[in-house]
Protein backbone atom coordinates (compact mmCIF):
# COMPACT_ATOMS: atom_id res chain seq x y z
CA UNK A 1 0.00 0.00 0.00
CA UNK A 2 1.27 3.39 -0.94
CA UNK A 3 1.85 5.13 2.55
CA UNK A 4 1.89 8.72 2.32
CA UNK A 5 0.56 9.92 6.08
CA UNK A 6 2.52 9.58 9.03
CA UNK A 7 2.13 7.15 11.70
CA UNK A 8 2.00 9.75 14.46
CA UNK A 9 -0.74 11.75 12.12
CA UNK A 10 -3.10 11.04 15.16
CA UNK A 11 -3.43 9.74 19.08
CA UNK A 12 -6.68 8.19 17.29
CA UNK A 13 -7.46 4.79 16.17
CA UNK A 14 -10.48 5.27 14.71
CA UNK A 15 -10.43 6.95 11.62
CA UNK A 16 -14.29 9.04 12.53
CA UNK A 17 -11.87 10.37 15.41
CA UNK A 18 -9.08 11.27 13.01
CA UNK A 19 -11.26 12.69 10.29
CA UNK A 20 -13.64 14.77 13.26
CA UNK A 21 -10.52 16.19 14.44
CA UNK A 22 -8.98 17.30 11.54
CA UNK A 23 -12.03 19.35 10.39
CA UNK A 24 -12.95 16.82 7.79
CA UNK A 25 -17.22 15.85 8.94
CA UNK A 26 -19.84 17.93 7.78
CA UNK A 27 -22.91 15.82 7.90
CA UNK A 28 -23.82 12.15 9.31
CA UNK A 29 -26.64 10.08 8.42
CA UNK A 30 -26.58 8.09 11.87
CA UNK A 31 -23.24 9.70 13.72
CA UNK A 32 -22.98 7.02 16.63
CA UNK A 33 -23.64 3.97 14.61
CA UNK A 34 -21.25 5.05 11.71
CA UNK A 35 -18.41 6.11 14.63
CA UNK A 36 -18.80 2.37 16.17
CA UNK A 37 -18.78 0.90 12.33
CA UNK A 38 -15.94 2.22 11.68
CA UNK A 39 -13.87 1.36 14.41
CA UNK A 40 -15.48 -2.06 15.21
CA UNK A 41 -15.36 -3.48 11.01
CA UNK A 42 -13.04 -2.91 7.93
CA UNK A 43 -15.95 -1.78 5.42
CA UNK A 44 -16.42 -1.21 1.46
CA UNK A 45 -17.07 2.62 1.09
CA UNK A 46 -17.45 4.76 -2.11
CA UNK A 47 -16.88 8.11 -3.54
CA UNK A 48 -18.07 8.96 -6.96
CA UNK A 49 -15.74 11.07 -9.76
CA UNK A 50 -18.02 12.52 -12.54
CA UNK A 51 -15.74 13.05 -15.53
CA UNK A 52 -16.30 16.59 -16.04
CA UNK A 53 -12.81 17.07 -17.37
CA UNK A 54 -9.47 15.20 -18.60
CA UNK A 55 -7.72 16.44 -15.10
CA UNK A 56 -8.24 16.48 -11.20
CA UNK A 57 -7.94 19.65 -9.75
CA UNK A 58 -7.77 20.30 -6.18
CA UNK A 59 -11.27 19.92 -4.98
CA UNK A 60 -10.86 16.33 -5.83
CA UNK A 61 -7.59 16.02 -4.05
CA UNK A 62 -9.56 16.37 -0.85
CA UNK A 63 -11.70 13.39 -1.61
CA UNK A 64 -8.43 11.84 -2.57
CA UNK A 65 -7.03 12.40 1.17
CA UNK A 66 -10.25 11.08 2.73
CA UNK A 67 -9.50 7.84 0.50
CA UNK A 68 -6.15 7.85 2.55
CA UNK A 69 -7.39 8.54 5.82
CA UNK A 70 -9.81 5.44 5.00
CA UNK A 71 -6.95 2.86 3.99
CA UNK A 72 -4.14 3.93 6.33
CA UNK A 73 -6.99 2.65 8.72
CA UNK A 74 -7.76 -0.39 7.33
CA UNK A 75 -11.04 0.52 5.35
CA UNK A 76 -11.36 -0.12 0.96
CA UNK A 77 -12.21 2.09 -1.00
CA UNK A 78 -14.37 1.85 -4.36
CA UNK A 79 -13.73 4.49 -6.76
CA UNK A 80 -16.26 4.74 -8.69
CA UNK A 81 -16.05 6.50 -12.18
CA UNK A 82 -18.94 8.07 -13.70
CA UNK A 83 -19.01 7.22 -17.10
CA UNK A 84 -22.97 6.94 -17.13
CA UNK A 85 -23.77 9.79 -14.44
CA UNK A 86 -21.19 11.71 -16.71
CA UNK A 87 -23.67 11.89 -19.39
CA UNK A 88 -25.70 14.14 -17.62
CA UNK A 89 -23.91 15.87 -14.58
CA UNK A 90 -25.02 16.98 -11.31
CA UNK A 91 -26.38 20.01 -10.91
CA UNK A 92 -25.53 20.43 -7.01
CA UNK A 93 -23.71 24.07 -6.81
CA UNK A 94 -24.46 24.95 -10.11
CA UNK A 95 -26.59 28.08 -11.70
CA UNK A 96 -26.36 26.52 -15.36
CA UNK A 97 -26.58 22.92 -16.64
CA UNK A 98 -23.30 21.25 -17.49
CA UNK A 99 -22.29 21.27 -21.03
CA UNK A 100 -23.14 17.81 -22.18
CA UNK A 101 -20.32 15.59 -23.34
CA UNK A 102 -20.40 12.70 -25.62
CA UNK A 103 -19.37 9.22 -25.06
CA UNK A 104 -15.89 9.35 -26.39
CA UNK A 105 -15.01 12.46 -24.15
CA UNK A 106 -16.65 10.88 -21.04
CA UNK A 107 -14.48 7.50 -21.48
CA UNK A 108 -11.58 9.32 -22.12
CA UNK A 109 -11.71 11.21 -19.38
CA UNK A 110 -12.68 8.41 -17.02
CA UNK A 111 -9.21 7.15 -18.32
CA UNK A 112 -7.29 10.10 -17.70
CA UNK A 113 -8.79 10.29 -14.05
CA UNK A 114 -8.00 6.34 -13.41
CA UNK A 115 -4.04 7.28 -14.06
CA UNK A 116 -4.29 10.49 -11.63
CA UNK A 117 -5.33 8.31 -9.35
CA UNK A 118 -3.08 5.93 -9.57
CA UNK A 119 -0.43 8.12 -8.07
CA UNK A 120 -2.17 8.34 -4.87
CA UNK A 121 -3.64 5.11 -4.36
CA UNK A 122 -2.70 1.47 -5.13
CA UNK A 123 -5.37 -0.51 -7.02
CA UNK A 124 -6.24 -4.01 -7.31
CA UNK A 125 -6.73 -4.10 -10.94
CA UNK A 126 -7.53 -8.08 -10.71
CA UNK A 127 -10.99 -6.90 -9.12
CA UNK A 128 -13.37 -6.70 -11.71
CA UNK A 129 -17.30 -6.40 -11.42
CA UNK A 130 -18.63 -8.71 -13.39
CA UNK A 131 -22.45 -7.89 -13.71
CA UNK A 132 -24.49 -5.37 -15.85
CA UNK A 133 -27.39 -7.08 -15.95
CA UNK A 134 -30.12 -4.72 -15.09
CA UNK A 135 -32.48 -5.51 -11.99
CA UNK A 136 -30.90 -8.25 -10.28
CA UNK A 137 -28.09 -8.85 -8.42
CA UNK A 138 -24.54 -9.10 -10.12
CA UNK A 139 -21.14 -9.93 -8.41
CA UNK A 140 -17.18 -9.19 -8.62
CA UNK A 141 -14.90 -12.08 -9.36
CA UNK A 142 -12.96 -11.45 -5.75
CA UNK A 143 -13.19 -9.80 -2.79
CA UNK A 144 -10.29 -7.09 -2.86
CA UNK A 145 -6.83 -7.25 -1.76
CA UNK A 146 -6.22 -6.28 1.47
CA UNK A 147 -4.83 -2.20 1.50
CA UNK A 148 -5.51 -1.69 -1.89
CA UNK A 149 -8.47 -0.07 -3.86
CA UNK A 150 -10.42 -0.94 -6.39
CA UNK A 151 -12.16 1.23 -9.16
CA UNK A 152 -15.66 0.73 -10.66
CA UNK A 153 -17.68 2.54 -13.65
CA UNK A 154 -21.32 3.30 -13.07
CA UNK A 155 -21.46 3.14 -17.51
CA UNK A 156 -21.01 -0.26 -16.80
CA UNK A 157 -24.62 -0.51 -14.54
CA UNK A 158 -26.45 2.50 -16.18
CA UNK A 159 -25.76 2.73 -19.83
CA UNK A 160 -28.10 -0.49 -20.72
CA UNK A 161 -30.88 0.49 -18.54
CA UNK A 162 -34.55 0.91 -20.41
CA UNK A 163 -36.18 4.21 -19.86
CA UNK A 164 -39.51 2.92 -18.80
CA UNK A 165 -38.17 -0.05 -16.43
CA UNK A 166 -35.71 2.45 -14.82
CA UNK A 167 -38.50 4.88 -13.89
CA UNK A 168 -41.51 2.02 -12.97
CA UNK A 169 -38.80 0.32 -10.44
CA UNK A 170 -36.38 3.80 -9.43
CA UNK A 171 -38.47 6.87 -9.93
CA UNK A 172 -41.43 5.67 -7.53
CA UNK A 173 -39.37 5.88 -4.38
CA UNK A 174 -39.04 9.43 -4.98
CA UNK A 175 -41.45 12.22 -5.02
CA UNK A 176 -40.97 15.67 -6.77
CA UNK A 177 -42.24 17.92 -4.12
CA UNK A 178 -39.29 16.88 -1.82
CA UNK A 179 -36.83 16.90 -4.60
CA UNK A 180 -37.90 20.89 -4.87
CA UNK A 181 -36.95 21.31 -1.23
CA UNK A 182 -33.50 19.98 -1.95
CA UNK A 183 -30.78 23.39 -2.38
CA UNK A 184 -29.44 21.67 -5.49
CA UNK A 185 -32.11 22.20 -7.08
CA UNK A 186 -34.15 25.08 -5.76
CA UNK A 187 -31.69 27.43 -6.66
CA UNK A 188 -31.96 26.03 -10.26
CA UNK A 189 -35.14 27.25 -10.27
CA UNK A 190 -35.92 30.78 -11.63
CA UNK A 191 -33.33 30.08 -13.92
CA UNK A 192 -34.87 26.78 -15.41
CA UNK A 193 -34.38 23.16 -14.33
CA UNK A 194 -34.35 20.29 -16.95
CA UNK A 195 -35.99 16.92 -16.40
CA UNK A 196 -32.66 15.81 -17.89
CA UNK A 197 -30.96 17.56 -14.66
CA UNK A 198 -33.68 16.35 -11.87
CA UNK A 199 -33.00 12.40 -13.33
CA UNK A 200 -29.43 12.65 -11.50
CA UNK A 201 -30.45 12.11 -8.22
CA UNK A 202 -32.00 9.08 -9.26
CA UNK A 203 -28.82 7.39 -10.77
CA UNK A 204 -26.55 8.32 -7.97
CA UNK A 205 -29.18 7.12 -5.79
CA UNK A 206 -29.29 4.08 -7.80
CA UNK A 207 -25.37 3.48 -7.61
CA UNK A 208 -25.37 3.35 -3.86
CA UNK A 209 -28.13 0.66 -3.93
CA UNK A 210 -26.24 -1.32 -6.76
CA UNK A 211 -22.96 -1.36 -4.58
CA UNK A 212 -24.85 -2.02 -1.71
CA UNK A 213 -26.44 -5.06 -3.24
CA UNK A 214 -23.72 -6.36 -5.24
CA UNK A 215 -20.39 -5.90 -3.26
CA UNK A 216 -21.48 -4.90 0.03
CA UNK A 217 -20.58 -1.20 0.23
CA UNK A 218 -21.98 0.53 3.23
CA UNK A 219 -20.83 3.95 3.45
CA UNK A 220 -21.04 6.62 0.39
CA UNK A 221 -18.63 10.23 0.98
CA UNK A 222 -19.03 13.43 -0.61
CA UNK A 223 -18.82 16.87 -0.20
CA UNK A 224 -21.35 18.97 1.59
CA UNK A 225 -23.06 19.68 -1.65
CA UNK A 226 -23.65 16.78 -1.87
CA UNK A 227 -25.82 15.96 0.99
CA UNK A 228 -29.18 15.57 -1.09
CA UNK A 229 -27.35 12.87 -3.34
CA UNK A 230 -26.25 10.89 -0.74
CA UNK A 231 -29.49 10.82 1.23
CA UNK A 232 -31.25 9.43 -2.02
CA UNK A 233 -29.19 6.93 -1.88
CA UNK A 234 -29.30 5.54 1.90
CA UNK A 235 -33.26 5.84 1.51
CA UNK A 236 -33.34 4.20 -1.85
CA UNK A 237 -31.25 1.43 -0.27
CA UNK A 238 -33.39 0.89 2.49
CA UNK A 239 -36.54 0.65 0.88
CA UNK A 240 -35.42 -1.73 -1.82
CA UNK A 241 -33.30 -4.09 0.05
CA UNK A 242 -34.09 -3.66 3.19
CA UNK A 243 -30.69 -2.49 4.18
CA UNK A 244 -29.08 0.08 6.62
CA UNK A 245 -26.48 2.13 4.35
CA UNK A 246 -24.53 5.37 5.66
CA UNK A 247 -23.60 8.25 4.26
CA UNK A 248 -21.23 11.58 5.63
CA UNK A 249 -20.06 14.30 3.80
CA UNK A 250 -17.39 16.88 4.17
CA UNK A 251 -16.53 20.70 4.22
CA UNK A 252 -15.90 22.20 0.83
CA UNK A 253 -12.21 23.65 0.43
CA UNK A 254 -13.23 27.22 0.93
CA UNK A 255 -11.60 30.43 2.50
CA UNK A 256 -12.10 32.47 5.85
CA UNK A 257 -14.72 34.28 3.28
CA UNK A 258 -16.89 31.34 2.48
CA UNK A 259 -15.69 31.24 -0.90
CA UNK A 260 -14.47 28.25 -2.71
CA UNK A 261 -10.53 27.66 -2.87
CA UNK A 262 -8.42 26.28 -5.74
CA UNK A 263 -9.28 29.23 -8.35
CA UNK A 264 -6.20 30.76 -10.43
CA UNK A 265 -5.65 33.41 -12.98
CA UNK A 266 -5.40 30.62 -15.63
CA UNK A 267 -8.30 28.35 -14.20
CA UNK A 268 -9.06 25.47 -11.54
CA UNK A 269 -6.11 24.43 -9.59
CA UNK A 270 -5.34 21.23 -11.30
CA UNK A 271 -3.28 18.36 -10.11
CA UNK A 272 -1.19 17.43 -13.43
CA UNK A 273 1.66 19.33 -13.81
CA UNK A 274 1.34 19.88 -17.55
CA UNK A 275 -1.87 22.00 -16.41
CA UNK A 276 -0.72 23.39 -13.67
CA UNK A 277 3.48 23.81 -12.87
CA UNK A 278 4.32 22.80 -9.67
CA UNK A 279 5.83 26.68 -8.91
CA UNK A 280 2.54 28.08 -9.73
CA UNK A 281 0.79 25.18 -7.23
CA UNK A 282 2.99 25.90 -4.82
CA UNK A 283 2.75 29.59 -4.49
CA UNK A 284 -0.95 29.73 -4.63
CA UNK A 285 -0.23 27.95 -1.34
CA UNK A 286 2.19 30.15 -0.67
CA UNK A 287 -0.35 33.17 -1.20
CA UNK A 288 -3.43 31.70 0.54
CA UNK A 289 -4.89 34.74 3.43
CA UNK A 290 -3.27 34.44 6.82
CA UNK A 291 -6.84 33.01 8.03
CA UNK A 292 -7.14 30.21 6.03
CA UNK A 293 -3.26 28.50 6.90
CA UNK A 294 -4.59 26.34 9.75
CA UNK A 295 -7.84 25.04 8.00
CA UNK A 296 -5.28 24.11 4.51
CA UNK A 297 -2.64 22.47 6.67
CA UNK A 298 -5.31 20.47 8.60
CA UNK A 299 -7.13 19.50 5.29
CA UNK A 300 -4.51 19.12 2.76
CA UNK A 301 -1.54 18.02 4.79
CA UNK A 302 -0.96 14.96 6.93
CA UNK A 303 1.19 16.89 10.07
CA UNK A 304 0.07 16.19 13.52
CA UNK A 305 -2.37 18.78 14.93
CA UNK A 306 0.15 19.98 17.21
CA UNK A 307 3.01 20.43 14.86
CA UNK A 308 0.44 22.59 12.86
CA UNK A 309 -0.61 24.24 16.41
CA UNK A 310 2.95 25.25 16.64
CA UNK A 311 3.22 26.58 13.40
CA UNK A 312 -0.10 28.88 13.50
CA UNK A 313 0.18 30.27 16.84
CA UNK A 314 2.59 33.32 16.07
CA UNK A 315 2.59 36.74 15.32
CA UNK A 316 2.91 38.95 12.48
CA UNK A 317 5.37 38.15 9.32
CA UNK A 318 6.06 34.50 11.29
CA UNK A 319 2.71 33.28 9.63
CA UNK A 320 4.81 33.23 6.51
CA UNK A 321 6.66 30.10 7.94
CA UNK A 322 3.34 28.18 8.39
CA UNK A 323 2.31 29.03 4.64
CA UNK A 324 5.93 28.14 3.23
CA UNK A 325 5.14 24.59 4.88
CA UNK A 326 2.03 24.52 3.91
CA UNK A 327 2.91 25.06 0.14
CA UNK A 328 6.17 22.74 0.36
CA UNK A 329 4.00 19.49 2.02
CA UNK A 330 1.11 19.79 -0.66
CA UNK A 331 3.09 20.39 -3.46
CA UNK A 332 5.09 17.02 -1.98
CA UNK A 333 1.77 15.56 -1.69
CA UNK A 334 1.01 16.52 -5.47
CA UNK A 335 4.15 16.63 -7.34
CA UNK A 336 6.52 14.84 -5.46
CA UNK A 337 9.63 16.37 -3.12
CA UNK A 338 11.48 16.89 -5.67
CA UNK A 339 9.73 18.94 -7.48
CA UNK A 340 8.53 20.36 -3.94
CA UNK A 341 11.74 21.42 -3.28
CA UNK A 342 12.69 23.08 -6.78
CA UNK A 343 9.64 25.07 -6.11
CA UNK A 344 9.99 26.53 -2.82
CA UNK A 345 14.40 27.09 -4.32
CA UNK A 346 12.12 28.93 -6.99
CA UNK A 347 9.81 30.86 -4.83
CA UNK A 348 12.70 31.92 -2.39
CA UNK A 349 14.95 33.64 -5.86
CA UNK A 350 11.68 35.24 -6.77
CA UNK A 351 10.60 37.03 -3.61
CA UNK A 352 13.71 37.28 -1.59
CA UNK A 353 17.00 37.06 -3.78
CA UNK A 354 17.98 34.06 -2.42
CA UNK A 355 19.14 31.03 -5.01
CA UNK A 356 18.95 30.12 -8.78
CA UNK A 357 15.85 31.60 -11.15
CA UNK A 358 16.15 28.59 -12.73
CA UNK A 359 13.00 26.68 -10.60
CA UNK A 360 10.82 29.47 -12.06
CA UNK A 361 8.02 28.50 -14.51
CA UNK A 362 9.93 29.02 -17.62
CA UNK A 363 9.55 28.56 -21.76
CA UNK A 364 11.81 28.43 -24.43
CA UNK A 365 10.69 30.57 -27.68
CA UNK A 366 13.01 30.69 -31.26
CA UNK A 367 15.37 33.22 -31.15
CA UNK A 368 14.19 34.61 -34.81
CA UNK A 369 10.75 35.97 -32.73
CA UNK A 370 12.65 38.51 -31.10
CA UNK A 371 15.01 39.97 -33.91
CA UNK A 372 14.44 43.00 -35.77
CA UNK A 373 11.17 44.59 -34.25
CA UNK A 374 10.66 42.20 -31.87
CA UNK A 375 7.60 40.91 -30.32
CA UNK A 376 5.14 42.97 -28.75
CA UNK A 377 4.89 42.51 -25.14
CA UNK A 378 1.04 42.17 -24.72
CA UNK A 379 1.44 39.12 -27.57
CA UNK A 380 3.96 38.20 -25.15
CA UNK A 381 3.07 37.78 -22.37
CA UNK A 382 -0.59 36.28 -24.13
CA UNK A 383 1.08 33.50 -25.56
CA UNK A 384 2.76 32.44 -22.20
CA UNK A 385 -0.65 32.11 -20.39
CA UNK A 386 -0.45 35.05 -18.08
CA UNK A 387 -3.13 37.22 -19.80
CA UNK A 388 -6.15 35.54 -21.29
CA UNK A 389 -6.27 38.83 -23.73
CA UNK A 390 -4.84 41.70 -25.55
CA UNK A 391 -7.74 43.90 -23.66
CA UNK A 392 -6.18 42.49 -20.05
CA UNK A 393 -2.70 42.58 -21.22
CA UNK A 394 -3.15 46.08 -21.82
CA UNK A 395 -5.16 46.63 -18.29
CA UNK A 396 -2.48 45.17 -16.83
CA UNK A 397 0.05 47.18 -18.04
CA UNK A 398 -1.87 50.26 -17.68
CA UNK A 399 -2.56 49.41 -13.97
CA UNK A 400 1.12 49.05 -13.51
CA UNK A 401 1.44 45.13 -12.95
CA UNK A 402 3.34 43.79 -15.57
CA UNK A 403 7.44 44.58 -15.11
CA UNK A 404 10.40 42.75 -17.23
CA UNK A 405 13.93 42.30 -16.49
CA UNK A 406 13.03 43.99 -13.16
CA UNK A 407 11.43 47.60 -15.00
CA UNK A 408 8.29 48.14 -14.66
CA UNK A 409 6.54 48.77 -18.40
CA UNK A 410 4.70 51.70 -19.03
CA UNK A 411 4.42 51.50 -22.82
CA UNK A 412 1.59 48.52 -23.67
CA UNK A 413 2.97 48.88 -27.31
CA UNK A 414 7.05 48.18 -26.53
CA UNK A 415 8.35 45.07 -28.19
CA UNK A 416 10.47 42.41 -26.66
CA UNK A 417 13.87 42.17 -28.88
CA UNK A 418 16.33 39.88 -28.91
CA UNK A 419 18.98 42.66 -27.29
CA UNK A 420 16.90 42.41 -24.04
CA UNK A 421 17.75 39.44 -23.31
CA UNK A 422 20.51 38.48 -20.56
CA UNK A 423 22.64 35.42 -21.38
CA UNK A 424 19.41 34.60 -23.14
CA UNK A 425 16.95 35.12 -20.65
CA UNK A 426 14.25 37.13 -19.65
CA UNK A 427 12.74 37.90 -16.87
CA UNK A 428 8.68 38.85 -16.43
CA UNK A 429 6.87 39.64 -13.36
CA UNK A 430 2.89 40.28 -13.01
CA UNK A 431 1.70 41.62 -10.50
CA UNK A 432 3.48 40.74 -6.99
CA UNK A 433 3.16 37.05 -7.14
CA UNK A 434 3.32 35.83 -11.06
CA UNK A 435 7.29 35.25 -12.11
CA UNK A 436 8.05 33.65 -15.53
CA UNK A 437 11.21 33.13 -17.56
CA UNK A 438 12.00 33.46 -21.42
CA UNK A 439 14.84 31.48 -22.01
CA UNK A 440 16.24 31.98 -26.17
CA UNK A 441 16.07 28.47 -28.01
Amino acid sequence: MKSFIRDDVSKHTNVFDVLKERGFIEQCTHEEEIRELLANEKIKFYIGFDPTADCLHIGHFMQIIIIMYMMKYGHTPVVLLGGGTGMIGDPSGRTDMRKVMDVDTVVNNCNAFKKLFERFIEFDDDFKYTGSEYGVKNDANKEPDPGKAVCVNNATWLSDCKFIQFIRDIGRHFTVNNMLRQDCYKQRLEEGLTFFEMSYLLMQSYDFMVMARDIDVKMQFGGNDQWSNLIGGVDLTRKMLNKQVYAMTFTLLTNSEGKKMGKTQSGALWLDADRTSPFEFFQYWRNVADADVEKCLKLLTFLPLDEISKLVNVEGAEINKAKEVLAFEITKLVHGEEEAQKALDGSKAAFAGEGSMDNIPHTQMAASAFEGEGMGVVNLIKELGLVSSNSEGFRTIEQGGLSVNDEKVTDAKMNITKDMFKDGKLLIQKGKKTFHMVELD
